[in-house]
């Protein structure tokens, strides 16, 4: 990839920022606020570089302007100065490549290759299904650069196509100016259909051309695994369900039953055909599953059914800083509601994908939950993000699920 995002400046864009952004980035965050700016040289277009200067008139760090958006600066480099040649640009995406080496065995085909920030690579996700790969950006600085990023891609990573997702907000720049548009086949065939994958050997289906973040949530592996290791012999119900990947596990996992709730009727037309999928295998195909379309939120505040395993892994509560606390209050009663439906010794997975609520907050919120119950229960583990979407600031720390068993 070449330093500059278009043709060569003939003077690279200085910034000066507040000491409180400089002392943030000096210790490694990745963003610089809009606000954080206190002066520039000259006006800046999205894409370029742009160079933080210290209060010392020395280099602080390097990364992608983004005029539009108000974190103005991601970093790509805090230091000692750097050319960002191809050398450079090729070395940073084998040190994100090798991170993921050796976590995955043959029978997993789907996973997060770079995973934004946390790996250097600011506002962007690739992931892999099988053989496609879906580039997803989060940041329009990055749309100068995409031929060349392509072109990176291509040369490090066999794949069959590579497809283009775009965040909302920057969808229409995409398209006005660069000719771009979100589930775009960069390269190889157009494909006809939700693309197949692997998963610890239970099979999936992505939709990489219009399915919610690249295509499916890839995120939540490990966590499926384990509700797989519990769920033997219990009627489990998914709330929340999107595309049923938790109850397929269940069902492997030799469930009796597993009921999938969620208010989209696409959502679970495509949890039927993941069913389908892996009916091959004696377990899924023992298993009864069954649908229900409605707002989870309303279905779980009813009385009726109830069952032995119970996940809630809701949309994100909290889109604002500013609504953390009645996102938090929120999830007490969303668990509080599952809790209800729970049978003796019935387990609750709790999830929450909100990154304004702090893991230790939400936690809180379920075991407040589980106490106003009046039920015994035993906290049986927590957990946090799998290896191949690390968390390297906090603002990244968005995922966390908590396990409960709940008594008579």
């Amino acid at each position: 990839m070449s330093a500059v995002a278009q043709s060569p400046e003939p003077v690279r864009l200085r910034l000066r920022v507040t000491a409180a952004a400089e002392a943030a980035v000096r210790f490694g965050h990745p963003w610089v606020f809009s606000d954080s700016v206190l002066a520039a040289n000259r006006p800046g277009v999205s894409g370029e570089r742009a160079v933080i200067y210290d209060r010392k008139d020395k280099f602080l760090a390097i990364g992608l302007y983004d005029p539009d958006s108000p974190i103005r600066v991601r970093i790509l480099h805090t230091g000692k100065p750097v050319t960002l040649d191809a050398a450079w640009w090729q070395a940073r995406l084998a040190q994100a490549l090798a991170r993921r080496h050796g976590l995955f065995e043959a029978n997993t085909t789907g996973y997060r290759l770079i995973h934004g920030e946390s790996d250097g690579w600011p506002g962007l996700v690739l992931d892999r299904y099988d053989t496609t790969l879906v580039l997803k950006l989060y940041t329009a600085a990055w749309l100068p650069e995409l031929a060349n990023l392509q072109a990176l891609l291509a040369a490090a990573i066999p794949a069959d196509r590579l497809i283009l997702r775009l965040s909302r907000n920057i969808q229409s720049a995409a398209g006005q100016g660069f000719q771009r548009h979100d589930g775009q086949v960069l390269a190889g065939a157009i494909p006809t259909g939700p693309v197949i994958f692997s998963e610890n050997g239970v099979r999936f289906e992505a939709d990489v051309l219009r399915g919610q973040k690249t295509g499916f949530f890839l995120d939540q592996r490990e966590n499926r695994r384990e509700v797989e290791l519990r769920a033997g012999g219990r009627r489990v119900l998914n709330a929340f369900s999107f595309s049923g990947g938790f109850s397929v596990y269940a069902a492997r996992g030799g469930a009796v039953s597993v009921t999938d709730l969620d208010i989209s009727a696409h959502a679970l037309e495509s949890a039927g055909r993941n069913f389908a999928l892996n009916r091959s295998h004696p377990a899924v195909a023992a298993c009864r599953h069954g649908t229900v379309q409605a707002d989870a939120f309303e279905w779980l505040a009813q009385g009726g059914e109830k069952f032995d395993l119970i996940v809630l892994d809701p949309p994100s509560l909290a889109k604002r800083a500013a609504e953390r606390e009645g996102a938090i209050r929120a999830y007490e009663r969303l668990n509080a509601q599952g809790i209800s439906k729970l049978e003796r010794n019935g387990i609750l997975v709790a999830g929450s994908c909100s990154a304004h609520v702090p893991a230790a907050d939400f936690f809180d919120a379920v075991r407040r939950a589980a106490a106003k119950s009046g039920r015994p229960f035993t906290e049986l583990k927590t957990a946090l993000h799998p290896a191949d979407h690390p968390a390297g600031f906090k603002e990244a720390e968005y995922l966390k699920v908590i396990y409960l068993q709940m008594g008579a």
